[in-house]
């Protein structure tokens, strides 16, 4: 007589077993993270716009209605910010990875004094590189209506 138990066992692990798909995309997940948030600190905060071709595809596409697609504008963009901002600061609160998105919420500020920007930065890379971009950015008011604090 067969037991029951035995396929029964097999469908629990099955389930629960993660596959070398998942793991697979897990390591591609933390690999993606990692690569954009260096993006972000050493282009942005570190003001280092030729850096950028380290870190974009051949194809950039940016959903930014102020800036331009491909690279050269977005260095560009990088060194007028520069220029007019030499105290901007970018402070990513937290980083998402889901496949090849990678998300950020950022605290950016023009200068030390200002309230600055809650900012949700979306990337979308392929093979290693970033060649999507989408953002929201809502500034922070002086009053709020609740005590809850946008980060």
């Amino acid at each position: 007589m067969r037991s029951r138990f035995f396929p029964g066992v097999w469908i629990v692990f099955a389930v629960l077993a993660p596959t070398g798909a998942w793991a697979e995309n897990t390591a591609q997940e933390a690999a993606n993270k990692k690569m954009v948030l260096e993006f972000y600190d050493r282009v942005l905060n570190q003001k280092d716009a030729d850096a950028a071709a380290e870190y974009i595809g051949q194809k950039y596409i940016q959903h930014n209605p102020m800036v331009p697609d491909g690279i050269e504008a977005l260095q560009a963009f990088v060194r007028k910010n520069k220029a007019e901002f030499p105290n901007a600061r970018y402070e990513v609160k937290r980083a998402f990875a889901d496949g090849d998105y990678v998300i950020l919420h950022v605290h950016a500020k023009r200068s030390p004094e200002e309230r600055g920007a809650a900012i949700v930065d979306i990337f979308r890379l392929e093979k290693g590189k970033i060649v999507e971009h989408w953002d929201v950015i809502q500034p922070i008011p002086e009053k709020t209506a609740n005590p809850n604090g946008m980060f």
